[in-house]
């Protein structure tokens, strides 16, 4: 874990979105494959530390936009990867990696579902749609480590909760898959 860098991550996204907001644009957007909106900086950080990711290899968000949560996650594991389709918060993610120098963090410009979960020991989501339109059977038949499951809502029917707790109001949900 590192808190400076840390700083400069939520630095680097205030101002990303400060801009968008002067552009008269929302940081939220549809991505032709589904809908992002940016995750809280500090409730991730938190969630991280409370789930003890620092003691863990990999991590994978699926859907990572601009790619806050993973290089949130590279200051507490060896390997973050984050797959986003949109091109335009790919490239912003790329953009935040290299301005911060996070070399850990992996970014590709693809559909989620074309990548496999299996070797993640945490994967991380803040669902845009119900589990059952497909996300959860693809967790069914490829989660071996743990989901971390950001929102109240669309929560998976077919996992099992481990641990659920609050930060700053906003529900992280741990899940196992019983199947694996």
């Amino acid at each position: 874990m590192n808190d400076k860098t840390f700083t400069e991550i939520k630095k680097g996204y205030g101002s990303f979105y400060k801009d968008l907001l002067r552009k008269g644009k929302l940081p939220l957007w549809s991505t032709g494959k589904g809908f992002w909106g940016g995750v809280i900086a500090d409730e991730v950080y938190e969630a991280f530390k409370k789930i003890k990711l620092h003691k863990h290899k990999t991590f994978i968000d699926l859907g990572s936009g601009d790619g806050k949560a993973v290089l949130i996650a590279a200051l507490f594991c060896k390997r973050a990867v984050g797959i986003e389709i949109d091109n335009g918060l790919y490239k912003k993610s790329l953009e935040m990696q290299n301005k911060l120098n996070i070399p850990n963090a992996i970014f590709f410009n693809n559909d989620f579902n074309d990548h496999s979960i299996s070797e993640f020991d945490f994967v991380f989501v803040y669902p845009d749609a119900p589990m059952h339109r497909g996300l959860e059977k693809k967790l069914l038949n490829e989660l071996t480590g743990k989901l971390i499951h950001y929102g109240h809502h669309f929560h998976p029917q077919n996992l099992k909760a481990k641990d659920k707790f609050l930060v700053d109001g906003n529900l992280f949900t741990v899940y196992t898959n019983s199947n694996k």
